[in-house]
């Protein structure tokens, strides 16, 4: 049987490069009427419309007017368990943990509660246009059964771990070294590479995982070569404090995750607000990755992320909500926040950087860039369609502007849920505003 072939004709930008390093105009492609061609669940040709249509003369076409296409937006550090205390007020850091998310994630000791939860996250990701998500789980394994079952679904290309975590943690939250290991070699061995799921060892933070269950995670690393590994680093300076009062004999706390063998190139560390130098040269030597997560940074009061330091060390960056303690699911007000975190360190970024952080960046954080992040034929076919009417205000502000330019720059700044007309994974929507 031949297989379906669809069209959507639209307007049309990717990234295909960081614009800091390729030059802006090397850094894009843009189509004021182009058309992207899927088949089987890939891209299979992307131009302009008009001269693709001479090759398709028989092609079923979606028309989306008025829209702009983008690839699926990829965040790179996410709670699932967090999403019912987003918009908790007034702790820092570790109060935060204390008072909002253990509690929160005591919960889902119950399969029910954690099916309804991952089934909530999902379509709250695909209501804002994020395709692939680097998720956080809780201890239990439930939890991150129920995140994958949830994703595999909706054909979602997406990466979770258990959370490993056996001190300075509530008693009903603690797993213990080996059980930590044992469970999550469960995971690994029922999800990773099943369709479109990946797996990530997910070690809290150092402060709570003793030096055996940090040891097994490296060995889980060391056993299947191609899993993930994501945790926290340097997101507050208490945070840091205590990272060396528990480990005297590390240089540093990105020591501390580098003597367990968990530094490399598919390990992506959230935060990282507060290196110094040699831990920045180490991330680069490594080819591991930094989550930037703006909304959680400024609203617990961590601190501004020094992009541009990253970038002079040649460091991969690339966005996450960092839902709970981050403010929105959007990816659009992610990127209104680095802009301003950015502005504040004197560092402007421009919107082509903004929305390479967000799809591009975030392929290549994750080793994923041949598959996702952008619309080049042969990527699976992830995308968005933004309106570009979506509000009022919208509609209004974009009668002024002159350029793609300028346009991106509207939608990232006044931009939101809403402004998400559709959402495609594996060529299939998976989401449509009402």
């Amino acid at each position: 049987m031949k297989s379906q072939v669809i069209g959507h004709r639209s307007a049309m930008l990717h990234c295909i490069a960081n614009p800091d390093i390729s030059g802006v105009d090397q850094s894009y492609q843009y189509f004021a009427d182009g058309l992207l061609i899927i088949e089987e669940g890939k891209i299979a040709q992307l131009g302009e419309a008009s001269q693709l249509l001479a090759l398709y003369p028989d092609l079923e076409i979606v028309t989306h007017p008025n829209k702009l296409i983008v690839p699926g937006f990829i965040d790179t550090h996410i709670h699932y368990p967090q999403t019912a205390v987003i918009a908790s007020y007034g702790e820092q850091l570790l109060d935060w943990l204390e008072n909002y998310t253990f509690p929160a994630e005591a919960e889902f000791s119950d399969p029910e509660h954690c099916r309804e939860t991952a089934d909530f996250f999902v379509n709250e990701l695909l209501k804002n246009g994020t395709t692939t998500a680097l998720v956080f789980g809780t201890v239990h394994k439930e939890s991150v059964s129920a995140f994958f079952d949830a994703a595999d679904k909706q054909q979602l290309r997406m990466i979770a771990g258990k959370v490993m975590m056996d001190r300075n943690a509530p008693d009903n939250l603690t797993d213990t070294a080996q059980s930590s290991y044992d469970d999550s070699k469960e995971l690994i061995e029922a999800y990773h590479q099943k369709n479109r799921l990946s797996y990530a060892v997910t070690p809290r933070f150092a402060p709570t995982s003793t030096e055996l269950q940090l040891q097994l995670a490296g060995q889980l690393l060391q056993e299947y070569p191609d899993l993930y590994l994501h945790t926290h680093l340097s997101e507050n300076h208490n945070e840091i404090a205590w990272v060396k009062g528990l480990f005297p004999e590390r240089s540093n706390y990105l020591d501390v995750y580098d003597h367990y063998q968990l530094v490399t190139d598919r390990s992506i560390f959230a935060h990282a607000i507060h290196l110094c130098e040699s831990e920045c040269q180490r991330l680069a030597e490594a080819d591991a990755a930094v989550a930037f997560c703006p909304t959680s940074n400024t609203f617990l009061g961590s601190g501004l992320f020094n992009l541009s330091k990253m970038e002079r060390h040649n460091v991969q960056v690339a966005l996450g909500t960092d839902i709970g303690g981050g403010t929105s699911f959007s990816m659009l007000q992610t990127m209104q926040e680095a802009y301003k975190v950015c502005q504040l360190s004197q560092n402007q970024i421009s919107p082509f950087k903004a929305f390479y952080l967000a799809t591009l960046a975030g392929a290549q954080a994750l080793k994923q860039q041949h598959n996702i992040g952008n619309l080049q034929p042969g990527s699976e076919a992830d995308f968005v369609v933004l309106d570009l009417a979506a509000t009022p205000l919208i509609e209004r502000r974009l009668k002024n502007v002159t350029n793609i330019e300028e346009q991106l720059f509207v939608l990232m700044i006044l931009g939101d849920d809403r402004a998400v007309e559709s959402t495609y994974s594996f060529g299939n929507c998976v989401y449509k505003r009402k």
